[in-house]
């Protein structure tokens, strides 16, 4: 399991409990209810922060649930971790079957693995849904069967592959899971003809959107949108004040955000990326960790996401008012015929008040395009927290 997280973790040089083989094997049916029962528990942990969402059950020899856990977001225990320290004598799980989400992590960092963890703590059967595919935190399987723990992977695979979509999808390739989010009236405008976009949506959509930053990593910008609306780009409340977990801003672009902007007074910070190079810029919020992207940048930089193949979600929220005009919620995505429409598949609808929200993700996922056969300008790829961007957009409708 890849984590930043501290954890107890135990050295060869601990008097580790033997592993004892359970009196009898845990049958298929209870397996499979305590793996539905993780990943019911990972749900609690946090969905931002880098960290997957991990959930873990201990059953004893007769299938009863000893101790459960959960990772708690950075700075808290792995799930494995958290469920030992639950049992009636912490971290003594001899004989036990561990049930986990994720494949147990088997690399050092600044947390140790959990598969020496279970090891020390005499854990007999290990189960887990999905194999970690961390370059540097996979293997933990391999190394319990080493240890002679029985392993057994795969179980309700395809369940815990759904919940853990957007983090497994991020790891796999390398970049986060981009959400790209707009606002228009049914015609498909972002705004009217002198510019005015606040508010074509009514409170109950707006508010669900800063429920959308808080759940993301960092949300993106160009410096257009910052230049024409000094957004704050913070999740708020109903009433206005700050929830817990606030995005990262980033702006993207080559020119510099305003001394005096809102955005250089964000909770977060702020990372100007200096560039329009997007698969630079996205790379390098991977390597800071940030899982979840959220584009709420206005019709350039969406238009830009979206051409590039880079858009893994769409969250569109539709006002039933008309405006007419040029300001489309959308610009050229360098479609030339109707063959190559970019072909959604619906997962959601849902009224907001008089608004809908559609969620939608890619028929069939894009492959990204080369940036040197893209007519968008590329600058330097170095992306910094002092440097920033031009990208001219009607403004964005969320401040």
């Amino acid at each position: 399991m890849t984590e930043t997280t501290p954890q107890r973790t135990a050295s060869r040089a601990d008097a580790a409990p033997a592993h004892a083989a359970p009196a009898r094997r845990v049958d298929d049916a209870t397996v499979e209810q305590a793996v539905r029962r993780a990943l019911e528990l990972a749900a609690l942990g946090p969905v931002t922060g880098g960290n997957p969402q991990v959930g873990c059950v201990l059953l004893d020899a007769e299938g009863r649930t000893v101790a459960e856990g959960w990772h708690h977001g950075a700075g808290t225990p792995h799930a494995e971790i958290d469920a030992l320290s639950k049992l009636p004598v912490p971290h003594d799980a001899r004989g036990l079957t561990a049930i986990v989400t994720l494949e147990p992590c088997n690399h050092t960092g600044r947390t140790g693995p959990c598969s020496e963890a279970l090891i020390a703590a005499g854990v007999a059967r290990v189960v887990y849904a999905v194999a970690d595919p961390g370059a540097n935190s996979s293997g933990g399987g391999a190394r319990l069967r080493e240890a002679g723990v029985e392993v057994d992977g795969g179980v309700l695979e395809a369940e815990a592959e759904f919940f853990l979509r957007r983090w497994l999808t991020a790891v796999r390739r390398g970049r986060p899971w981009v959400t790209v989010k707009w606002a228009s009236t049914l015609d498909g405008r972002a705004a009217a003809a002198d510019g005015t976009s606040q508010w074509i949506t009514g409170p109950a959509a707006r508010q669900r959107v800063h429920e959308q930053r808080s759940a993301s990593d960092a949300i993106l910008v160009g410096t257009g949108t910052v230049l024409a609306d000094d957004p704050s780009l913070t999740a708020r409340g109903d009433g206005g004040e700050l929830l817990a977990a606030q995005p990262m801003p980033v702006v993207i672009g080559e020119t510099a955000v305003p001394a005096d902007a809102v955005l250089r007074s964000h909770p977060r910070g702020l990372i100007e990326t200096g560039t329009r190079d997007l698969a630079a810029v996205l790379a390098d919020l991977d390597a800071r960790g940030l899982r979840r992207v959220y584009v709420e940048g206005g019709p350039t930089l969406a238009s830009a996401i979206i051409a590039a193949g880079y858009a893994d979600e769409y969250l569109v929220y539709l006002a039933p008012a008309l405006l007419g005009g040029e300001k489309l919620a959308l610009g050229d995505l360098g479609i030339r015929t109707i063959g190559e429409a970019r072909r959604l598949r619906v997962t959601g609808v849902e009224q907001l008040g008089d608004d809908l929200l559609i969620t939608a993700e890619p028929a069939e996922p894009a492959e990204p395009v080369d940036p040197a056969a893209s007519a968008a300008p590329a600058s330097t790829t170095a992306v910094s927290t002092t440097a920033a961007s031009t990208t001219a957009v009607p403004s964005t409708e969320e401040n």
